[in-house]
């Protein structure tokens, strides 16, 4: 079990190599119906997975051993699909290297995009790159191992301090961390509740239907978040306020009733909101980053959101932290979530103030000036790109 709990360690954490991989051969004007493409088709056959194995061991009274069986021959199916993926037209990281004599590349030209979004351009885009600037005396090109390990987290460093320079991706970022470990910590412990709910010695049991018409939910969130169109720069935080606080309101009320179907309910409410806004905020990552910065960023934030949720695990769940029942544990979960809606709550409403402020200021100036159009053109676009 510790073996196969370690590679399934690894394949989950390709999950962010893949998207990196998605949005580097796709235009960045496509990333929203791309990520909810990805993600609900992925929840989709999930459901789909979920289902089949339920009607299996219930009906036809399969094994275990079989069920593993037919995992094994899906993921070498997807082992086969994946040889003929297209590859990326650039290198996304630091394999490039120019040859003797090449002249020097100017700083940042391989953190462009190829083809940028309209009115957006990425926050990091101007950082230097390894793979545009490797010269015959760049010190990466001693063989010294220690001064290349060293510049490598150097060039982490900066390119971290770059991309989270931008308030936008940094806010972002944030709730991805913090939700994450949040969702995360509600998945490993729902069923426990389920069952103090609703013993299943003695009461009829319905959790992988619920499993299965929850990630479906999810996956019709997911497929909408992709289709909707919003000005995601101006009303965005305010979703993700919106949506968080339905997930709080959905986790107390699993922590006060005593119905299961109510705290069924619940769980469906809770992950439909979480994978729609999960699917918003990977492609308004993905929006403001360079190529080569998509796999660093949703790795920090993922690796961020497991160092949190290992810190809740052992502060609430943990015999050596306050080891509390687990009713009183989603009871500190669903205040979790609030905490996250207040934040981008007051985030949310400033944004949305200063923008009104903006468009009044930018109303007064063409009133004043009603015969310098380029002025007035420039205030509407300062204002529409906030």
């Amino acid at each position: 079990m510790q073996v196969l709990e370690f590679f399934y360690g690894m394949v989950s954490a390709s999950e962010v190599a893949y998207y990196a991989y998605i949005y580097s051969v796709v235009s960045p004007e496509h990333y929203q119906k791309v990520s909810g493409y990805c993600r609900s088709i992925t929840l989709v056959a999930y459901t789909v997975a979920s289902v089949l194995a339920q009607l299996l061991v219930s009906l036809a009274s399969l094994s275990y051993f079989h069920l593993n069986v037919i995992s094994l021959a899906s993921v070498c199916v997807a082992l086969l699909f994946s040889l003929f993926l297209p590859m990326p037209e650039k290198s996304m990281f630091f394999h490039v290297q120019p040859g003797k004599g090449a002249p020097p590349k100017p700083p940042g030209k391989d953190a462009f995009s190829k083809e940028p979004q309209k009115d957006r351009k990425p926050v990091c885009k101007g950082l230097v790159t390894f793979s545009g600037n490797l010269g015959d005396d760049d010190p990466l090109n001693d063989p010294k191992p220690g001064n290349v390990t060293l510049r490598v987290f150097v060039q982490w460093f900066q390119d971290l301090k770059g991309c989270y320079s931008s308030k936008h991706l940094f806010y972002w970022s944030l709730w991805w961390a913090f939700s994450t470990a949040g969702f995360n910590q509600v998945l490993n412990y729902v069923q426990i509740l389920w069952d103090y709910k609703a013993p299943s010695q003695s009461s009829a049991i319905y959790n992988g239907a619920v499993e299965a018409l929850a990630t479906f939910g999810g996956a019709l969130a997911a497929f909408t978040a992709g289709c909707v169109k919003v000005n995601w720069n101006l009303l965005g935080e305010l979703a993700l306020a919106i949506f968080s606080a339905a997930d709080a309101g959905s986790l107390l009320l699993m922590h006060y009733t005593t119905n299961i179907w109510v705290c069924y309910a619940g769980f469906l409410i809770f992950k439909s909101s979480y994978m729609l806004l999960i699917t918003i905020a990977a492609f308004q990552i993905a929006v403001n980053l360079s190529v080569e910065r998509y796999a660093l960023i949703f790795g920090i934030s993922t690796f961020v959101a497991l160092v949190i949720q290992t810190v809740m695990t052992i502060a609430v769940v943990d015999n050596q932290g306050l080891g509390l029942p687990v009713s009183i544990q989603f009871l500190i979960y669903g205040s979790y979530f609030s905490v996250i809606a207040g934040i981008f709550l007051m985030r949310s409403v400033y944004i949305i103030y200063s923008a009104k402020c903006r468009q009044g200021r930018c109303n007064s100036t063409t009133d004043q000036n009603p015969h310098d159009p380029e002025d007035s053109i420039s205030d509407t676009n300062t204002v529409t790109q906030f």
